[in-house]
């Protein structure tokens, strides 16, 4: 399992933007595929919202792959 920290650099980013941001999916339409078809987890939890507002303290997980939010100093 690849673990990943991101940090936030405003109050929230998107989960659709994160996965696009990380490389995790192709492009925003890949990500939104993959979210649609309950590839991705918060928090434990399939996450089917495309535009989840993640703040900071949630885990994302999508295969083997597992990122946590961390709030920034700007957020």
């Amino acid at each position: 399992m690849t673990e990943t920290n991101f940090t936030l650099t405003s109050e929230f980013i998107e989960l659709n933007a994160l996965l696009k941001v990380l490389g995790l999916a192709s492009s925003g339409g890949a990500a939104k595929v993959m979210i649609s078809d309950g590839r991705v987890q918060v928090d434990g939890v399939t996450e089917t919202r495309i535009r989840r507002k993640l703040r900071g303290g949630e885990e994302v997980r999508v295969g083997a792959e597992r990122v946590r939010i961390a709030r920034g100093n700007a957020a």
